[in-house]
């Protein structure tokens, strides 16, 4: 009635094929468990990073000092994800990427890129959605890293040492 498993058989013409059915699969699987998991989604399509990204610059509005040139660094960070994806889609980057935050801001609603037209869509309306622990890990992750990369102080070089290299002479 209610089965705890199944049996999914892959067939393919060669090794690569099958282990690229198996990894997909996979993929869809784990996507699933985490919405689940996480009972709910986000908008896909980069709805999030646009919607974050306006998000931040008004609030960079309330922001005294330095640490508004913070606040607009990490929401132009933000946009590398739209940017990616118009160019990987083959459309002009930045004309899309202006149609789609000017919809967005117009309409309120977040709307991401359709990649066969470049037009702006809503991606609750397509189906296209994102995991809501992919995006969180993501921001964690960079805000680590970029503040990890802030408390470097010194870079080592290995390999050849400066004024030269090659055998050392006896």
């Amino acid at each position: 009635q209610h089965p705890k498993s199944c049996t999914i058989l892959i067939k393919g013409p060669n090794e690569h094929t099958i282990a690229q059915i198996k990894d997909a699969i996979r993929d869809g699987v784990r996507a699933v468990n985490n919405a689940v998991e996480d009972k709910g989604v986000v908008p896909g399509a980069a709805a999030f990073e646009l919607a974050a990204n306006e998000a931040l610059n008004k609030f960079k509005g309330t922001v005294k000092g330095r640490a508004k040139l913070g606040v607009q660094a990490f929401a132009d960070a933000l946009l590398v994800i739209p940017k990616v994806l118009a160019e990987n889609s083959g459309l002009d980057v930045q004309d899309t990427l202006i149609a789609v935050q000017e919809e967005h801001q117009n309409s309120g609603m977040p709307v991401g890129i359709d990649l066969f037209s470049g037009e702006p869509m809503l991606p609750e309306q397509e189906g296209i959605w994102d995991n809501y622990r992919v995006k969180r890990q993501f921001i964690h992750l960079a805000t680590t890293l970029a503040s990890q990369l802030l408390l470097v102080d010194e870079v080592m070089r290995a390999g050849k040492q400066m004024g030269g290299g090659g055998m050392p002479e006896q």
